[in-house]
C-alpha cells in the first residue's frame, strides 16, 4: 500500500480553452480539482482535498525536457490532448519513451486519460488510429466488464467523451474495463501498475460545453455531432466515481 502523501505528476499534453484556463490554469489544475473531489468522496484516513495529495504539473508539449524524476513521484497521470496519439511528433515520441521507461519499472504507477490512455496502449504495443465510426463526445454511457464493475463499484458508467481516435485492441497484460458500441477499448487495468480510460472523467459540463462550441465554430464538429453532444452535455456523469477508483488504484 502506498504511503501518503500520494505524489502525482500530471503530464499536461494540451492547453485548455480560454474559459477553462482562466478557472483552472492548465490541465494540471483540472486534474487537481478532479482528484480532490475523489479524495473527499473516498473517506480514506489522511486523504482529503486538503491533505494527502501532492500534485505537480509538467507541460510536456512546450517543454519536452520537462519531466519528473521517478524517485520524486509515486505516479504519472497523462492527460488528454487534441493531438494524435499515433503521431511521430518529437514531443510525442519523447512522451512515449518516458511512458515506456515508467512501465519497465514497478514502483511508479501510470494513469492515462483519453490521449493518455492511447499513449499507454501504444507504449505497450497497441495499434492506434481514427475511428471509422466517428466522434464520441459529451456524456456517454459505457458498459463495464466484470473487472470494471469491481473497480468502479457499479454496473455501468457514464462519463464525458471527446475523441475520434481509438486503440483498436487491448495490449497484452491488461484487463479490459469498459466498452461502448463505437469504441470497444474504453478502459484497461493492471494491478499496481496502470489504469487508463478513454473518456474524460475530469471534465464537467462547463468544460465540455466550451469545447463543443469552439469545435463547432471551427467546423471540427458538424451540426449533427454538435447538436447530439450538446443534448447530453448536462446529463449526470460519474466523474467522482472514476476519481475514487484512480485513488484506490494508487493506494492498493
Amino acid at each position: 500500500m502506498a504511503s501518503l502523501p500520494l505524489r502525482i505528476a500530471v503530464l499536461e499534453c494540451d492547453t485548455p480553452q480560454p474559459g477553462t484556463r482562466s478557472k483552472y490554469g492548465g490541465y494540471g489544475g483540472v486534474f487537481t480539482s478532479f482528484l480532490k473531489s475523489g479524495a473527499d468522496a473516498l473517506h480514506y484516513p489522511g486523504l482529503t482535498s486538503s491533505s494527502g495529495l501532492h500534485i505537480t504539473s509538467y507541460n510536456v508539449v512546450d517543454d519536452p525536457s520537462n519531466y519528473p524524476s521517478l524517485a520524486s513521484i509515486d505516479a504519472i497521470l497523462i492527460t488528454g490532448s487534441r493531438h494524435d496519439s499515433f503521431s511521430s511528433s518529437p514531443w510525442i515520441l519523447k512522451l512515449l519513451s518516458f511512458t515506456e521507461q515508467v512501465l519497465r519499472q514497478r514502483r511508479v504507477r501510470v494513469i492515462g486519460v483519453c490521449f493518455g490512455h492511447q499513449i499507454v496502449g501504444r507504449a505497450m504495443g497497441a495499434r492506434l488510429g481514427r475511428n471509422a465510426r466517428g466522434w464520441e463526445a459529451s456524456v456517454t454511457p459505457m458498459d463495464l466488464t466484470k473487472r470494471g464493475q469491481e473497480i468502479f463499484g457499479q454496473n455501468t458508467l457514464a462519463i464525458h467523451q471527446m475523441h475520434r481516435d481509438i486503440m483498436f485492441a487491448y495490449p497484452e497484460g491488461v484487463e479490459p474495463l469498459a466498452y461502448t458500441d463505437k469504441c470497444a477499448v474504453q478502459g484497461m487495468y493492471a494491478p499496481k501498475r496502470l489504469i487508463a480510460i478513454q473518456g474524460h472523467p475530469e471534465f464537467n459540463e462547463e468544460i465540455v460545453r466550451e469545447l463543443l462550441l469552439v469545435r463547432h465554430a471551427a467546423k471540427v464538429f458538424d451540426d449533427e455531432v454538435f447538436e447530439d453532444a450538446m443534448g447530453r452535455v448536462d446529463k449526470y456523469q460519474d466523474g467522482v466515481v472514476v476519481a475514487k477508483a484512480f485513488l484506490k488504484f494508487l493506494l492498493e
